[in-house]
């Protein structure tokens, strides 16, 4: 495995090799653009790369199903930590176009709610057509296939292309999660401000099937960060579930859910425990009463004692 090399969602100007560069490690590791998110979780995989940093949640749109799906199938992988990033789009462009050359425009399919309002009241005619990623986006713009690309104010320079319009965002503070990727081992040791990330599998389909799930969480008072359904390809109606919790696999209260998931679900994978991005533990909410580590190992004790005779 080349520990010194890290892949990315590319090509070179994405807003996740700005995420990527924003970790002190990045400056002693040689990154590598890599055409889709499988392509750069496959290199891990394959040992050619250390781990992959790909995009994972966004703040508009929600859950980024392509690395939701890859994550929940293949050859295992976990998350090691996060990079939260806010985002705001510029409108790239060949050197001398303005507002009225634009017909075509293109971007990441994920940009395109982020700026759907502006392309409405600015470009109402525009045809837009998705793009593998906002900097390949600039790349068909600096090629001559479109007019214009939704992207980083970053990528203009790589491109050879201009700002036409900065500061693009339908929605105040939108912000793009992304998640570094490795190999399955040890998680690192909780910190006080962590999540755990799981995909969960429903088993037989009845009344109440996901709220038994969901249980496992709520009377052990893991609070839920994000939860979200996609398919799992055995037909309609087949489902899993991708699952941010608050806490670490080492807290009681975690462990314990996570068993009472495995007991009651077909199938469960763990994608790690990790830092949550730009948290420190004074800020994470308080525990809700007897759900701390200390109260679940008292309570552990008093079940032994009592089955021990020593009330």
């Amino acid at each position: 495995m080349s520990a010194t090399r890290y892949t990315y969602l590319g090509p070179e100007g994405t807003f996740t090799e700005a995420a990527l560069r924003t970790l002190p490690e990045a400056a002693t590791r040689e990154l590598i653009p890599m055409v889709s998110v499988p392509a750069a979780l496959d290199a891990v995989r394959h040992g050619d790369a250390a781990a992959a940093l790909v995009p994972i949640e966004n703040s508009v749109e929600g859950g980024v199903t392509a690395t939701l799906d890859e994550l929940a199938s293949g050859e295992q992988l976990m998350i090691y930590r996060e990079v939260v990033l806010p985002i705001a789009f510029a409108l790239l462009v060949r050197p001398g176009t303005s507002l009225t050359d634009i017909k075509t425009v293109t971007g990441h399919p994920v940009a395109q709610p982020q700026v759907r309002n502006w392309l409405r009241a600015n470009l109402p005619n525009a045809l837009w057509e998705s793009a593998a990623s906002n900097a390949d986006g600039a790349r068909l713009v600096q090629e001559g296939r479109f007019d214009a690309a939704f992207a980083g104010e970053f990528a203009a320079a790589t491109y050879g292309l201009e700002a036409l319009v900065t500061e693009i965002h339908d929605a105040e503070n939108a912000e793009t999660r992304f998640v570094l990727v490795g190999r399955p081992a040890r998680p690192s040791a909780p910190t006080g401000a962590d999540k755990t990330s799981v995909v969960v599998w429903l088993g037989d389909d009845h009344p109440g099937a996901l709220l038994e799930l969901l249980q496992e969480f709520a009377v052990r008072g893991v609070n839920l960060m994000l939860i979200q359904s996609r398919p799992t390809g055995a037909g309609i109606g087949n489902y899993c579930f991708a699952v941010d919790a608050e806490g670490h696999i080492a807290d009681r209260r975690m462990g314990e859910a996570l068993m009472g998931l495995k007991r009651i679900s077909p199938k469960v994978r763990f994608l790690g425990s990790y830092p949550r991005a730009g948290v420190a533990p004074q800020d994470v909410r308080r525990l809700r009463a007897g759900t701390s580590d200390a109260e679940f190992m008292d309570a552990a004790d008093w079940l032994a004692r009592s089955q021990d005779g020593r009330i």
